[in-house]
């Protein structure tokens, strides 16, 4: 087992190296969305064929995930991490390069595979290198970018696609990439835990199968139906491979993902905390810009505008959650947390056709605050009482489960949207209503609403899952003790 070397550990500079390379990834993921109608012109193809920039990134990201784990002990998370974000930032070039749409396609899939190491990478080395004492906050930080990027993304890239060409929403990654690269290599320290004794073949072609195959039916289902012979083929086939995955995984000497990790009481219910909360947080950034477009026709940059304050009290308070996480403890933050962004997003479920923008912006904020005080502490609290050689596999399964989880709340989402919808214009049609924007408008806000009901009750189902999450605190000899619940 080799050791980190005598480099000093400096907080600041390797967080910032973290927090670029995390912003950029998810930065990735959701400038493209207000571009599709632009790209589809520039290519003059369908919508359908460039929306797989978006589909295809995303499945990309999903699948490279859960080999994190093995990748960073044979080559070490240093370089995992360095390697992708040189990979991420070519790619990137490349799709500015792009001369048609399946070379761009290509590209994304290229960017996404390398954003589905990056982000458990820098996971993994806060938790291998930065010191206990400074873990929430360090996670604090970690948690910033990826809650900004989505919030900043739809704003910046507005302004982008109103003022230059489309290609500078991948141009802009490459300097910020080599800022980034520069940091890694000269801040954060080489070390390695220990080496895996043999690559698991069996594991790493069935992980690639049943993630490519899950994520693709859920990210596909909507348009080609649920019932079809390709998603629930697609869906059968997934989970039958994921159970050879997990089988080969709890038998293998030297496993691609270690499963054991679940052992881990702690670990393992703050992994359902993250995947039930992250199913609620998909309503917010897929629903609020849609009908703010679709039903008040506000413009994709000033739908940003509209958001940014919330992202911008999210930002204020997540040092603030780093530093409350040491003296109180994860329980009482996540509690408050979920209630908030319960409370947030079963007023979000009270939209009418002309409801105010203040009203909107004011609920998103409390809907934020929310998210700030339960996502940190439940990842933190879920890795502190991990070995540090486990802490690789561990933000795998995590990451991989929040992509998996996202992509489903995308899909049961999008397929509620839009049979929720039929139901409400059939009911209006019935009770002899004729005026058809009117039907269209108000049976979209309507399914709106149901979406957002449904959201708030999944969040809340974490809330007692949050009441078993007790303190940590530090023994003499430096060990953790969990603290009596």
């Amino acid at each position: 087992m080799e050791e980190r070397n005598n480099q000093e550990i400096r907080f600041m500079p390797i967080m910032v190296a973290i927090f670029i390379g995390s912003f950029l990834c998810i930065l990735a993921s959701s400038t493209i969305n207000i571009a599709l109608e632009i790209l589809k012109d520039h290519f003059q193809t369908s919508l359908d064929t460039v929306t797989w920039t978006l589909t295809g990134f995303m499945l990309a990201m999903g699948t490279t995930a859960p080999i994190v784990g093995y990748l960073g002990e044979r080559f070490s998370y240093k370089r995992l991490y360095l390697f992708s974000l040189i990979g991420f930032t070519l790619a990137s070039a490349l799709c500015a390069a792009a001369w048609d749409a399946s070379a761009l396609i290509g590209f994304r899939v290229l960017q996404g595979a390398f954003s589905g190491l990056i982000i458990p990478s820098t996971m993994a080395l806060i938790y291998q290198i930065i010191p206990r004492e400074k873990q929430a906050m360090a996670m604090a930080l970690w948690g910033l970018a990826s809650m900004m990027a989505p919030a900043f993304g739809p704003t910046l890239s507005g302004w982008l696609l109103q003022n230059y060409d489309w290609q500078w929403m991948f141009l802009m990654n490459v300097p910020i990439g080599l800022i980034a690269i520069w940091c890694v290599a000269a801040y954060i320290p080489y070390y390695r835990l220990s080496v895996p004794k043999s690559f698991d073949a069996i594991g790493f072609v069935t992980v690639i199968v049943s993630s490519t195959s899950l994520l693709l039916a859920l990210g596909q289902g909507h348009k080609w139906g649920w019932g079809s012979w390709e998603t629930l083929s697609l869906l059968i086939g997934g989970v039958l491979v994921l159970a050879l995955f997990v089988w080969r995984e709890l038998t293998a000497d030297s496993p691609l993902l270690n499963l054991r990790v679940f052992r881990n009481g702690r670990y393992t219910i703050n992994v359902v905390i993250t995947n039930i909360l992250t199913i609620s947080l998909y309503s917010g950034t897929f629903l609020t810009p849609v009908f703010l477009q679709r039903i008040q026709h506000v413009s994709a940059m000033d739908t940003g505008l509209i958001l940014l304050p919330a992202s911008l009290a999210m930002a204020l308070v997540m040092p603030i959650v780093g530093k409350l996480y040491n003296s109180i403890g994860p329980r009482w933050l996540m509690f408050a947390g979920i209630v908030l962004l319960s409370i947030g997003t079963v007023t979000l479920s009270w939209l009418s056709l002309d409801v105010s923008h203040a009203y909107i912006l004011f609920w998103m904020v409390v809907r934020n605050l929310g998210i700030a005080l339960v996502m940190m502490p439940s990842s933190n609290a879920g890795m502190e009482l991990l070995p540090r050689e486990l802490s690789g596999h561990a933000s795998a399964i995590m990451n991989w489960t929040r992509n998996v989880f996202g992509s489903f709340a995308i899909a049961i989402f999008t397929t509620m949207l839009a049979t929720r919808s039929a139901h409400h214009g059939a009911s209006f049609i019935q009770a002899g209503e004729t005026d058809q924007a009117f039907i269209s408008a108000m049976s979209f806000t309507m399914s709106v609403n149901d979406v957002y009901l449904v959201a708030t009750f999944i969040a809340a189902a974490a809330l007692p899952f949050s009441l078993f999450v007790g303190k940590v605190k530090p023994l003499k000899d430096g060990q953790p003790e969990k603290k009596a619940a």
